[in-house]
C-alpha cells in the first residue's frame, strides 16, 4: 500500500525539476484561481452550486458537491504541490476535472465563453493531472523522501 500511494515515479533529476515546475504552478494555479475563492464563498454557493446529473453523483446535494469541489481542488491542490500521495491526489483532481468539463458543462462549447462557460479550463486543468498521475510526483517530493530508492537486483 504504502509503494501505491507514495511511489514518486522517476528520480531523474531532470525530469524531476521538470515536475515539480509543473506541479508547483498547476497547484497553485487551481488553489489560488479556483479553491480559495470557493471556500470563502461557501455560504452563498452552498445552495445553487451544480450537481453532476450522472449516476451515482446526482444523488448529490449542492452542499455537498462544494465540498467535493473544495476537497480536490483545495486539499488535491496541496498535496499535488508537496508531492505527498500525489498519484491519488492527481486521480482525483482528474476526476472533478473530467465531472466539470463533461458532466456539469457537458452542453457548453469548447472554446466559445456561453452561458456557464467553456469546456476549455477544466481540460486545461485536467492535462497536467493526467501527466503528474503517470509520472508521479519525481524526485523533489514528499514521495520520494517518504518511499526510499529500493536496491534493484542483479541478475
Amino acid at each position: 500500500m504504502k509503494s501505491f500511494l507514495f511511489d514518486c515515479g522517476t528520480r531523474d533529476s531532470t525530469a524531476s525539476l521538470g515536475i515539480l515546475f509543473l506541479r508547483v504552478c498547476t497547484g497553485l494555479m487551481m488553489f489560488f484561481g479556483h479553491g480559495l475563492g470557493k471556500i470563502q464563498g461557501f455560504a452563498k454557493m452552498k445552495d445553487g452550486f451544480p450537481v453532476p446529473d450522472f449516476f451515482p453523483l446526482k444523488y448529490m446535494s449542492p452542499p455537498v458537491s462544494l465540498m467535493a469541489t473544495i476537497g480536490a481542488e483545495v486539499v488535491c491542490s496541496i498535496l499535488i504541490i508537496l508531492g505527498l500521495a500525489t498519484r491519488p491526489a492527481a486521480f482525483i483532481f482528474a476526476f472533478t476535472m473530467v465531472v466539470a468539463a463533461f458532466g456539469i458543462l457537458g452542453s457548453a462549447p469548447w472554446f466559445i465563453p456561453a452561458g456557464i462557460g467553456p469546456k476549455e479550463g477544466p481540460v486545461l486543468y485536467l492535462i497536467p493531472a493526467i501527466a503528474i498521475l503517470l509520472t508521479g510526483a519525481g524526485q523533489f517530493s514528499l514521495d520520494a523522501s517518504i518511499l526510499k530508492e529500493r536496491r534493484r537486483k542483479k541478475w
